[in-house]
């Protein structure tokens, strides 16, 4: 028997988008064929966020807090700076042109700082400047205005813990009832608990607010599969999700294209989906053993 020995199957967009086309019973031809498959896979794709089943997208995180500061972005925000060297953590920083603020979270390299969610947009080059208690009007210039796609990448976060001197603490999440009911939101301390503010540009809110610049949120995020981009490209996606993605694009498409095999292609992508879901699950060691006042009375 012989074999091809290979183990390398990827298909790419246009790949999956020949299939789904052939699924529906048509041929594809266009161009236009092409970009509405391309954002018919992109709605898919949120489908699956929407439905948890991403998790090969999942990161981990890790934030340096900063005393007096609850709120932190889901993600990095990084800013390149003319120097970092004389602005001071968790101080606020100003545009001369725009009026932006950010609060300066840390500070990677001489030239780079990250920061929280801006108010406002920095323009280009133009100069910052940081004047607190702490600080002698430091100013330098910012390069650009920092993207914000990292956080908007975000989904939710599924865990947390909070490292203090290499031990790892585990926090409750909490709802935004929860929190809007704590009463005194400026307590310092030691965080025990977090909210996932899910924003266009989500945010952590922890409780109490941290009490040093030491102590280290940790948490795993769902984050967004890359979108569907030209037909040469690749799926961000594990080999057993192949069926379903091809399933799913082929349903999305009868809905516009193919109405007489919309109830088929569902029942077909459904079932795949159910497949991939299950076999996407966490898995852990699972024993059984009988109690001591058992052994005891047989």
């Amino acid at each position: 028997m012989t074999v091809s020995g290979a183990k390398d199957f990827e298909p790419n967009v246009a790949d999956y988008v020949e299939e789904a086309f052939e699924r529906c019973g048509l041929e594809f031809r266009t161009g236009y064929d092409a970009v509405t498959a391309r954002r018919s896979m992109n709605f898919l794709f949120a489908d699956w966020a929407n439905r948890g089943l991403n998790r090969w997208t999942i990161e981990q995180v890790s934030q340096t807090m900063v005393s007096g500061i609850s709120q932190y972005p889901v993600g990095t925000i990084t800013a390149t700076v003319g120097s970092s060297t004389n602005l001071v953590i968790g101080n606020t920083i100003t545009g001369a042109l725009s009026g932006a603020t950010a609060v300066v979270l840390t500070k990677p390299s001489s030239t780079t700082i990250t920061l929280s969610i801006p108010t406002g947009t920095f323009t280009s080059g133009e100069t910052i400047s940081s004047t607190a208690s702490d600080e002698s009007g430091v100013s330098t210039t910012i390069t650009a205005n920092p993207s914000i796609s990292d956080v908007q990448a975000t989904v939710d976060i599924l865990s947390a813990v909070i490292r203090r001197d290499d031990a790892d603490i585990s926090v409750s999440r909490i709802s935004r009832d929860d929190y809007l009911s704590i009463a005194t939101k400026s307590t310092t301390g030691r965080p025990t608990q977090f909210y996932v503010d899910r924003l266009i540009k989500p945010v952590v809110k922890v409780w109490p607010t941290p009490e040093n610049s030491t102590d280290v949120i940790i948490y795993d995020r769902l984050v967004r599969i890359d979108d569907a981009g030209a037909s040469i490209n690749t799926v961000e996606i594990p080999f057993r999700f192949y069926p379903c993605l091809a399933a799913g694009l082929a349903y999305y498409l009868s809905l516009k294209r193919a109405p007489d095999r919309v109830q088929m292609l569902k029942s077909v992508y459904e079932e795949e989906f159910q497949r991939a879901a299950e076999e996407d699950r966490d898995r852990a060691s699972f024993s059984i053993v009988p109690s001591y006042s058992y052994l005891s009375a047989s």
